[in-house]
């Protein structure tokens, strides 16, 4: 085979495969900003917001990670996250004595007439469902991180499978027509080196 047309061959490969990470950078691109935007808008619309800076109820070492985002609006899904796991979280535990909903749940079930255990396992409900669809946008919110990184990856292997194409490209014009594949090896072996 000769260099020059397997030079043509591999770059127009290269060029090829660049035009589909193009094509998957844009998509993955698109993933990240839709999914990005709808977390923002769909945690937005519930006007949650952090407890005020200097607020008694994130005062305690066990609200460190909230306190970052002290009088913020809920907008993230970092900021989810640290809402469900270091605030939700620790005042179901305070509420429940320590105990998840299915413990309470099934206590309540032996006790029917214990309406104070019946308004706990109520509250707790209700706040492992609100943790629950936090966590959800957690979840949504690192996919559209992923999808962009993977974007970038994408585009920056586009941009490498283009560069090395011209150079294949350049390179099979200066190879002279009549060069083989491996014509410089076959002369080292057949002068013994």
């Amino acid at each position: 085979m000769q260099r020059k047309a397997l030079d043509r061959l591999v770059s127009w490969v290269g060029l090829s495969l660049a035009a589909m990470l193009v094509v998957a950078g844009s998509l993955l691109t698109w993933a990240h900003n839709f999914v990005a935007h709808e977390v923002h808008t769909q945690l937005a619309a519930q006007q949650i917001y952090f407890p005020a800076k200097g607020s008694p109820a994130i005062a305690g070492a066990e609200f460190k990670q909230v306190r970052q985002y002290a009088g913020q609006q809920l907008t993230t899904g970092a900021q989810a996250q640290v809402y469900a796991d270091h605030f939700i979280a620790v005042h179901l535990k305070t509420i429940g004595n320590g105990k998840t909903y299915a413990q309470l749940s099934k206590e309540a079930q032996a006790n029917p007439t214990d309406t104070k255990l019946a308004a706990t396992v109520n509250t707790v409900f209700k706040g492992e469902t609100l943790r629950g669809l936090l966590l959800n946008a957690y979840a949504f919110g690192t996919m559209a991180t992923i999808a962009g990184i993977a974007a970038i990856v994408a585009f920056a292997g586009a941009g490498l499978m283009v560069l090395l194409s011209v150079l294949g490209l350049v390179h099979g014009r200066r190879v002279p027509p009549t060069r083989a594949v491996f014509a410089e090896e076959r002369e080292l072996v057949g002068a013994g080196v």
